[in-house]
């Protein structure tokens, strides 16, 4: 399949037409309506530093079932004693920052450029993107943000400054949406730690039935708490 070049208008050729790999366009801008657009259709930004916009939509894609989350013996300890404050939409920058800082065994560098930065601060402002703080005497030590679609909530990046600091902020993620009965939380493409939380492989075409249903939901925009 050919990686299609997109134009300036608000528009992306049909998820099935991605690569093997899921790349599918590039170019474009990340206007917050482009990025809304985007991930209505099941497709993300993903690109390094000195590389043009990709985006992406993977098949399969691992996503996370709210009912289906695990949370280890250990954890669950963890959570019980108190050890982290956690807190919703309370320092976006901040977040966002710190998981762009963080160093990552897989990759060097970052691949949350300074242009997607601007570009998330702006969907956190519009009432998209949300952050989860994991806080010790309140100061800020792990963490996550994503985009809150209707009923679906798509993860971007995670840190952790302390252990399980990360963990026990998508510990409460999960337990949030479940309880506004989002269907899924979408963890992009696969890793080891989180599918020890239970998140799980579906293909393109469930992935996409999941978001038709997501997005005729009630949508939860603005600072969460």
């Amino acid at each position: 399949m050919p990686v299609f070049q997109l134009s300036k208008k608000n528009v992306f050729p049909p998820p099935e037409l991605a690569e093997y790999d899921g790349l599918l366009a590039i170019g474009g801008d990340l206007t917050v309506k482009r990025l809304l657009n985007a991930y209505a259709m099941g497709i993300f930004p993903w690109y390094s530093e000195g590389s043009p916009i990709l985006w992406w939509s993977p098949d399969p894609r691992m996503i996370l079932l709210p009912d289906e989350l695990i949370v280890s013996r250990s954890l669950r300890q963890t959570i019980r004693k108190g050890i982290f404050h956690v807190t919703f939409d309370t320092d976006f920058e901040e977040v966002i920052k710190s998981c762009a800082s963080v160093s990552r065994k897989d990759a060097n560098g970052t691949w949350i450029t300074d242009e997607m930065r601007e570009a998330y601060v702006k969907l956190h402002e519009s009432g998209y993107a949300h952050s989860i703080e994991s806080r010790i005497d309140g100061n800020i030590v792990g963490g996550l943000y994503g985009v809150s679609l209707g009923g679906a909530f798509f993860g971007e990046s995670m840190f952790s400054r302390v252990s399980n600091a990360s963990k026990v902020a998508f510990v409460s993620l999960v337990n949030m949406v479940k309880a506004w009965d989002f269907l899924f939380v979408d963890c992009q493409v696969t890793t080891e730690y989180l599918m020890s939380f239970g998140a799980r492989h579906v293909s393109r075409k469930e992935f996409m039935e999941l978001i038709d249903k997501a997005l005729l939901m009630p949508a939860h925009k603005g600072r969460w708490t």
